[in-house]
C-alpha cells in the first residue's frame, strides 16, 4: 500500500513537463539536480533556529530592550478562582451575558467582578512588550542576513536581470551549491517559525499567518523536488526586501521613537506595495503563467505551482490593503496608529463607566457631562437654564 502510494505520488507526469522522465534527471559526478530527501534537512536545521533564537533572546534581546527604555505594563493579576479558571481553559475566554450571569451565580460574586476577572485574565495571557521586542529583533536579524544573502547569491545569476532566463533548460538546470544552503535557509526559517507558533505574538491576523507560513513551505518545497529553484530563489528575495523594514519599524515602536518609527514605516508601506503588487507580479506571476509556455507545455506541476503563487498574492493584497488604511491615518492623523494586527491590551476603563451609568440610575450627581445646549441635569430634577440656579427654593437672576 506504502509502495503504490509513493509510485503514484512520484510520477513524472506530476513534477515534470511533458516528455520528461525522471531518467533524465539522472545525477552524475559533476552534475546534481535536487533531490527530495534533502528537504528532510531542513527540519534539524529548523530546530538548530529554534534553539539559536531562545538563546538570542535571552542573552542579547532582552537586556538590549531593558537599556533601550522598553518598559512592560504592570498588570493586575486575577484572583485565584476555580470555577471562573476552569470556564476560562475549557469554554471561552469572553463569556456572553447570560454567561457571565450565571457564573456570577456560581460564585456569588457580582457580575462586575467576574467581567473584571476575566478582563484581567485575558491580559495575563497577552504578550509582554519585551516579549515583543525580541521576537522583532529576532525576525530583523534573521531577514537582513537573509536578503543579503540572496543578493549575494543572485546578483551574477542571469535569471536576476532576464526573467526568460529562469526557464532556459528547464528542468534539467544543474543545482548549485549556493541555491542549496539558501533554500535550506529560508525553509528551515518557516518550519522554525511553525514550530514556535504557540509561543510567538498572536495577532489579529494569525489564520493568515498560518495560511501564509503553509503556502510558504509548500511553495518553496514543491518549487525543489519540480527544480523551480531560479523562480523560487525571486519568491524569497522580493518579500525579504520589505520585511527588512517591518521589524525595525515593530522596535522602534515599541521603544516609543515617534518619528524614526512613523519614518520607517512609511519606507516599509513603499517597498511592500512596489515590490507585492508591482515587482512580484510581473517577475513571477507573469513569468511564471506565460514565459514558462515558450518552454514547454502545461502539466500538473505547472498549474500547482501557480496556485500557490496566487494564494500568496491574495494574501499581499490582504495585508496591502491593512497597510493603505493605516498611510490613510498617518496622512490625516500626522502619525501611525497602533499596529491594526495587534491585539490590544484591555483596562478597566469599562468598569468605570459601568459606575458611572449606575450612579446616574440611582439620580447621583455627575457634574462632568456637560451637555451640549448648555445646561446640566442634577438628582434627576429638571433641567436649569445657565443663566439661573435655586437659592432657597427661588430661581433668581445671575
Amino acid at each position: 500500500m506504502a509502495r503504490s502510494l509513493y509510485e503514484w505520488l512520484w510520477q513524472h507526469e506530476f513534477w515534470l513537463p511533458p516528455g520528461i522522465t525522471w531518467e533524465d534527471m539522472q545525477e552524475s559526478e559533476d552534475t546534481h539536480y535536487p533531490q527530495p530527501r534533502d528537504l528532510l534537512l531542513s527540519i534539524p536545521f529548523a530546530l538548530i533556529l529554534v534553539v539559536i533564537r531562545r538563546a538570542f533572546e535571552r542573552a542579547i534581546a532582552l537586556p538590549l530592550s531593558t537599556k533601550l527604555g522598553v518598559r512592560d505594563k504592570q498588570r493586575p493579576k486575577a484572583q485565584l478562582n476555580p470555577v471562573l479558571e476552569t470556564f476560562y481553559s475549557t469554554h471561552r475566554k469572553n463569556p456572553k451575558e447570560s454567561e457571565l450571569l450565571s457564573l456570577a451565580k456560581q460564585c456569588d460574586l457580582p457580575v462586575r467582578k467576574v467581567e473584571k476577572w476575566f478582563r484581567h485574565r485575558r491580559n495575563m495571557d497577552r504578550p509582554s512588550l519585551s516579549k515583543k521586542f525580541s521576537e522583532a529583533c529576532w525576525r530583523f536579524i534573521f531577514y537582513i542576513i537573509s536578503f543579503f544573502t540572496g543578493l549575494a547569491v543572485l546578483y551574477d545569476k542571469p535569471w536576476l536581470w532576464d526573467h526568460r532566463e529562469c526557464w532556459t533548460g528547464y528542468p534539467q538546470q544543474p543545482l548549485q551549491p549556493s541555491l542549496f544552503w539558501y533554500y535550506m535557509l529560508e525553509l528551515s526559517f518557516y518550519w522554525s517559525l511553525v514550530f514556535t507558533l504557540p509561543f510567538d505574538v498572536k495577532r489579529k491576523d494569525f489564520k493568515e499567518q498560518i495560511v501564509h507560513h503553509a503556502a510558504t513551505i509548500f511553495l518553496i518545497g514543491f518549487s525543489y523536488c519540480a527544480n523551480y529553484i531560479r523562480i523560487g530563489t525571486l519568491v524569497m528575495v522580493i518579500h525579504d526586501a520589505s520585511d527588512c523594514f517591518l521589524e525595525p519599524t515593530k522596535i522602534f515602536n515599541y521603544m516609543k521613537w515617534k518619528k524614526t518609527c512613523d519614518s520607517l514605516f512609511m519606507i516599509f508601506s513603499a517597498v511592500f506595495l512596489i515590490s507585492r503588487l508591482v515587482i512580484y507580479p510581473y517577475t513571477v506571476l507573469y513569468n511564471t503563467y506565460y514565459y514558462s509556455m515558450e518552454i514547454f507545455q502545461p502539466f500538473f506541476g505547472y498549474y500547482f505551482v501557480n496556485v500557490l503563487l496566487i494564494i500568496l498574492q491574495l494574501l499581499h493584497v490582504f495585508w496591502s490593503c491593512l497597510i493603505i488604511h493605516m498611510v490613510y491615518k498617518f496622512i490625516l492623523q500626522g502619525t501611525m496608529e497602533k499596529d491594526m494586527r495587534s491585539d490590544t491590551e484591555e483596562s478597566d476603563k469599562d468598569e468605570e463607566r459601568y459606575k458611572i451609568r449606575e450612579k446616574e440610575k440611582n439620580g447621583i450627581t455627575c457634574f462632568s457631562n456637560v451637555k451640549s445646549n448648555g445646561y446640566i441635569q442634577r438628582n434627576g430634577s429638571e433641567p436649569l437654564d445657565n443663566k439661573a440656579h435655586h437659592a432657597n427654593g427661588h430661581a433668581k437672576e445671575r
